[in-house]
């Protein structure tokens, strides 16, 4: 059976927000949780800013990258994927999600404000799209 990420409700709706109110920028966020049953399971959400300020492009700090993973270890969690929204296209990876994806090989699950939709995706030797079960 093929990997997939698992996310709650009330997660995805977070993140959704979270893009929405970072329009016309893309917005980006670390997923904590757990692997269960060959899955990545989304335990919570930690909202990051994108300093980037780009409407195609996002960057994390080095600072909130390091709060982010200090805040996943200290709660006995794993960083599980990386979420970040495409304000004005498809929830499809861009070139330079793709060659970022290689160097964070964890899910990146990808929201389009543009048509709402809402996917995932893995760096396997290269991209493929990913069951997202949202729960």
């Amino acid at each position: 059976m093929q990997r997939g990420i698992v996310i709650s409700k009330n997660h995805k709706d977070i993140l959704v927000k979270h893009a929405k109110r970072n329009i016309p920028n893309e917005s980006c966020a670390i997923l904590f949780g757990k692997m269960e049953n060959d899955n990545f399971t989304v335990k919570d959400v930690f909202l990051t800013k994108n300093i980037e300020e780009s409407s195609v492009n996002f960057t994390i700090s080095n600072d909130e990258l390091i709060k982010g993973y200090a805040e996943a270890e200290k709660r006995k969690l794993d960083v599980v994927g990386i979420f970040h929204s495409h304000p004005n296209s498809g929830a499809h990876p861009s070139m330079t999600d793709k060659k970022f994806m290689e160097i964070n090989p964890v899910p990146w699950i990808i929201f389009s404000n543009e048509n709402e939709e809402m996917k995932a995706y893995l760096y396997e030797s290269k991209i493929i799209e990913i069951n997202l079960a949202i729960i």
